[in-house]
């Protein structure tokens, strides 16, 4: 064939791509935060877009969400036109909503494609310090001994710290009294001013708190101990095996996302989350960087969503 009807012959090949066919991405994409400005998570969502946009050509745009533990965004982002172009940097509520709540309007398993998790960072048990314990066991202890007199403060129904507790009243037999608070700020303010007696708080900001004697650490809820708060040993170390509550942050995309599109975001992210200064600005929240692969994110996810069905179901969570 020479060089003239290889020509036509690419021409005709181009011209019978699908209409609208084009190299991704074409134009700019949304990333939807199911959290206000300003928090930590919307922050390392900022950090990786900034990186995404680069790599991509691209621009990468942060819109915030929130409200509903995360569902607002995340039915946004499932009922999104399939093309890469509208994504939710979920967290780990995505994998209690659908233990929890009554009706969802929208199936996050069947719904949403994992992309690549983040980061990570673990929850902690604290306790006020007038409260005259400094181990689990003795909280517990306490706890039976008190039946629903101490209150446990979290960022809300259906969230991590709420179901993180109600792992642990599981795992022990405790009974509680619960004080869900509008985000995770405003539980933690009323744990330190001791209007509730103790509480999940994310390590990043119980570790401050913890340092300025303002809390006390008793387990952290990991497979290990954490570098920001070494003396607090892990919840197995403190007597209660099987109690994890890992705050994790993750792109999704609508299902039957294009796997080429999936796999370039897959590619960038994993690349942006370990610069050394995302990674960097990652530990200053306390964050562990990931940029898991999509099989590995979407194996991981089902561990969870797996785990807090059962939790629901002991502890009779059920929320409208």
């Amino acid at each position: 064939m020479n060089r003239t009807c290889a020509f036509v012959v690419t021409l005709a090949c181009l011209s019978a791509l699908p209409a609208g066919a084009e190299e991704y991405p074409a134009r700019p994409v949304r990333v939807v935060v199911p959290f206000p400005p300003g928090g930590g998570s919307d922050s390392i969502a900022r950090v990786v877009a900034q990186k995404l946009t680069g790599s991509l050509g691209q621009a990468v745009v942060v819109e915030n969400r929130a409200g509903a533990s995360g569902n607002i965004a995340a039915e946004i982002v499932a009922k999104s036109a399939a093309d890469g172009y509208t994504l939710l940097f979920g967290n780990s509520s995505l994998s209690i909503s659908p233990a929890v709540f009554k009706k969802l309007n929208y199936d996050p398993v069947r719904e949403l494609m994992p992309i690549s998790m983040a980061s990570s960072y673990p929850f902690t048990l604290v306790i006020h310090p007038s409260l005259p314990v400094r181990s689990v066991k003795a909280l517990v202890a306490l706890a039976k001994a008190k039946p629903g007199e101490l209150a446990y403060a979290s960022a809300g129904g259906g969230t991590m710290s709420h179901m993180a507790m109600e792992m642990l009243r599981v795992r022990t037999g405790i009974a509680l009294q619960h004080l869900p608070y509008k985000g995770a700020a405003p539980a933690t303010i009323s744990i330190v001013g001791g209007e509730s007696q103790l509480g999940f708080v994310v390590m990043p900001v119980a570790s401050v708190q913890i340092k300025a004697g303002k809390l006390r650490g008793l387990g952290v809820a990991a497979p290990t101990r954490s570098s920001e708060a070494p003396e607090v040993p892990t919840m197995e170390e403190a007597g209660v095996k099987d109690n994890l509550a890992i705050q994790w942050n993750g792109y999704f995309a609508p299902a039957r996302t294009p796997p080429a599109v999936i796999d370039r975001l897959h590619r960038e992210v994993a690349k942006a989350v370990h610069l050394p200064d995302v990674k960097q600005r990652f530990e200053a929240e306390g964050a562990t960087p990931s940029g898991s692969s999509p099989g590995e994110f979407a194996a991981f996810y089902r561990t969870e969503a797996a785990k807090w069905a059962d939790v629901a179901k002991r502890s009779g969570t059920k929320l409208d």
